[in-house]
């Protein structure tokens, strides 16, 4: 009796109340080469999260507007019986990289580096367990298997291949961080398997980070891609003003061409093809400033430049050129 008494009163003392969270980003971009802007919704993002008891969790995220589909992201639930240990099951962001796994109102950049939105990007269904040591070598360790379907052919998908990803992040002394992680996926016939080291320094008002990924493809099915993303970022306060703080940053990024690990024929998708250059080798200058709002939501203004520099023969995408992008993005 003294049992049920104590979990009920456990229980009782459990916060049950849901979460709402979400995230709109508005922008207008203009290529100077085509002479051509546009306005878009980038994301139209909603999410519930929160528990159903002390040790289980949920979290479920759908974007009304991922460049014009509704897309269902996040769909998990999570066993949670310790503080530093955590199993998580169903649909979600691989935890692989640093900058792949940021959420759109946590990056710094109106436009995701080419690490996050084409080599390393992955969202699949599958399982991980996490588990976080403290002392004075904080480490947050999260290791999973996934089906490799990605999130849109769950049903009628078996397989006898499993994908994995590790990810280790090391919090060192003076505000460095430390990031390794390990991913192998099959989107097709090619197993691929991706490395991907990552530092950043956070403090003062600076944030300077390097990222760093290499994509193998089996049996020489396409060759090695090689991806840098590298920025530095520096918060200036106001005071007595509409903005909370202004922010100059700067970043260079890089990719040699890459392949999504699906055949092709004819420009079309086929089994009786092979890996082409979806992505053409390309590098990259981005600057800019950040005007932030921090109350009631936060709120940023983000106005970016981006230079590309293609290597000779590459074909551009329609998207993917010299542009100047002003974004506004809010998280409620």
């Amino acid at each position: 009796m003294l049992i049920g008494t104590s979990a009920q009163a456990q229980e009782n003392s459990t916060n049950l109340t849901p979460n709402i969270h979400g995230t709109v980003r508005g922008k207008y971009e203009y290529q100077p080469e085509d002479k051509a802007g546009r306005f878009e919704v980038r994301n139209a993002r909603l999410s519930v999260d929160g528990k159903v008891s002390e040790i289980v969790e949920y979290r479920a995220e759908i974007d009304l507007s991922n460049e014009g589909k509704i897309k269902m992201l996040d769909a998990y639930t999570r066993f949670k019986p310790f503080d530093d240990f955590q199993f998580t099951i169903g649909q979600m962001r691989v935890p692989f990289t640093i900058d792949a796994h940021r959420s759109p109102h946590k990056q710094y950049f109106a436009n995701r580096s080419f690490i996050a939105k084409q080599v390393g990007n992955v969202r699949d269904v599958g399982a991980t367990v996490g588990y976080k040591t403290d002392g004075a070598l904080p480490i947050i360790m999260e290791a999973g298997i996934f089906n490799g379907s990605g999130v849109e052919k769950q049903k009628d998908f078996w397989t006898k291949n499993i994908n994995f990803s590790v990810k280790a992040q090391f919090f060192l002394p003076k505000d460095f961080n430390l990031t390794l992680s390990i991913q192998k996926i099959k989107p097709d016939n090619a197993g691929i398997i991706m490395y991907d080291a990552g530092a950043f320094y956070h403090a003062d008002g600076w944030h300077v980070e390097a990222e760093y990924l290499f994509k193998h493809y089996d049996g020489s099915a396409f060759k090695n891609v090689h991806s840098v993303n590298a920025f530095v970022n520096y918060d200036i306060p106001l005071k007595k003003c509409l903005f909370s703080k202004i922010s100059p940053l700067l970043r260079y990024d890089y990719m040699n061409d890459h392949s999504d690990g699906m055949r092709y024929l004819g420009g079309k998708l086929d089994k009786n093809g092979s890996l082409v250059v979806t992505d053409y080798q390309r590098s990259r200058l981005t600057g800019g400033l950040t005007l932030s709002i921090d109350k009631p939501f936060v709120s940023d203004i983000r106005i970016n430049y981006e230079k590309y520099f293609y290597r000779k023969g590459a074909i551009p995408k329609p998207s993917e050129k010299d542009k100047i992008v002003v974004e506004l993005m809010t998280r409620f």
